[in-house]
This record gives structure tokens, C-alpha cells and sequence, in this order.
């Protein structure tokens, strides 16, 4: 049986059909997620998910056939949206053993030999060391009186001012400074502004 080249050019350009990320990254305790998209002709194959560094000779992990519901192997789980020809997988619960390399992969049937290998893409898994939380002790700082406190601030001061008048006032010595030096003060002025104008009135006598 023999194809002619037209019929292969159109089996070639639209039955070999997968596509895939090069690559994905996730965190420690973490998970992530890997689609790949595939022909309509491929819509009731088995899809599944390997692990291995060749294509053939990796070990499935996780399979689906067709549009349904989710299928999981433990922390791997695959989905089969037919309706617009992606294939979901899950990882979960990631650890640093979980980096290496995947494929997304078909399960095809040719009548030769030579084409009875499956549809795969490679897909490189990577796994990071989770992010750590680093804590930050902020200096001790000065606190800055607002603008806004202006005017309590002064009239802080002038109950402090008030205050110091009082204690002056209180004190012994400010008592005795007015109630016995300053009239005394003051009466010897009077005496003395008193004989300095008799002195300046004539006939005026002192005795």
C-alpha cells in the first residue's frame, strides 16, 4: 500500500500536531501546571504523562482517554479538555526530586513499524527552594510634634511660664522683698524727694 505524497504532506501537517512549554518552574510545597494542546484528529486518543530523559523509554506517570473527568496517581493529576484539545497536568506538593525532564505524549497507531512511535514533547520541570520570609527590625526613631500641634505647644509654655510665677510667688523671700522691703524702699524715697523740695522753696526750714 503505498500513500501519495499530497495525502502525507496533509497527514504530516495536520496528525503530528502537539505542542508544549519548553519548560516549567515551581516552588518547594508548591505546585504546577503543564498544558499542552493537540490535534483534532488526536480528541479520543490516550494522552498520559511520563518521566524519563528519552521519549521511549519513560516511565507514565498519569493517562487519560478522552474528554472526562480527572484522573490522579497520587500528587499527578491529568485532565482531557477535548472540547478545545489541551491536556492539563498537575503536580503538586512539589519537592527537589520532582525537577527533571516530562513529556506530554499521544498513544498513536501507524500500520509500519518505523511510525508506531507515540506523539511527545518535552517539557523541562523545574523546582525551586521555597521563598523564605526575612524580618526587618525598623531603627528607633525620634517622633517629630506636628505643625499641626503648634498651638498646644504654646500653651504648654505659658502654663510652664505661669507655673514659675507662681513658684516665685510662693517663695519666702519674694514675700518678705514685698510686703516689707519694697514699702520700706518706698517711703525712704517719698522722705528723700520731700527734703529736696523743701530745700528748693525759699524761706524753707528743715528744723
Amino acid at each position: 500500500m503505498w500513500l501519495g505524497p499530497g495525502l502525507l504532506l496533509l497527514c504530516l501537517r495536520g496528525c503530528f500536531s502537539l505542542t508544549g512549554p519548553d519548560s516549567v518552574s515551581g516552588y518547594v510545597g508548591g505546585s504546577l501546571q503543564v498544558q499542552c494542546q493537540y490535534g483534532e484528529s488526536y480528541k479520543d486518543h490516550v494522552k498520559y504523562w511520563c518521566r524519563g530523559p528519552h521519549d521511549t523509554e519513560c516511565e507514565t506517570l498519569v493517562e487519560i482517554k478522552g474528554n472526562g473527568e480527572e484522573k490522579r496517581n497520587g500528587r499527578v493529576s491529568i485532565r482531557d479538555h477535548a472540547e478545545n484539545f489541551t491536556v492539563t497536568v498537575t503536580m503538586e506538593d512539589l519537592s527537589l526530586d520532582d525537577a527533571g525532564s516530562y513529556w506530554c505524549k499521544i498513544q498513536t497507531f501507524f500500520i509500519w513499524d518505523s511510525w508506531s512511535r507515540d506523539l511527545a514533547v518535552l517539557v523541562k520541570v523545574h523546582v525551586l527552594p521555597a521563598p523564605t520570609t526575612v524580618e526587618t527590625t525598623l531603627p528607633a526613631t525620634t517622633p517629630i510634634l506636628p505643625l499641626a500641634n503648634a498651638g498646644h505647644l504654646r500653651v504648654s509654655i505659658i502654663e510652664v511660664f505661669l507655673l514659675q510665677v507662681w513658684s516665685l510667688l510662693s517663695s519666702i523671700h519674694f514675700q518678705v522683698l514685698v510686703f516689707l522691703k519694697l514699702p520700706l524702699f518706698l517711703s525712704m524715697l517719698c522722705a528723700v524727694f520731700w527734703v529736696n523740695r523743701l530745700q528748693k522753696i525759699p524761706g524753707g526750714n528743715l528744723e
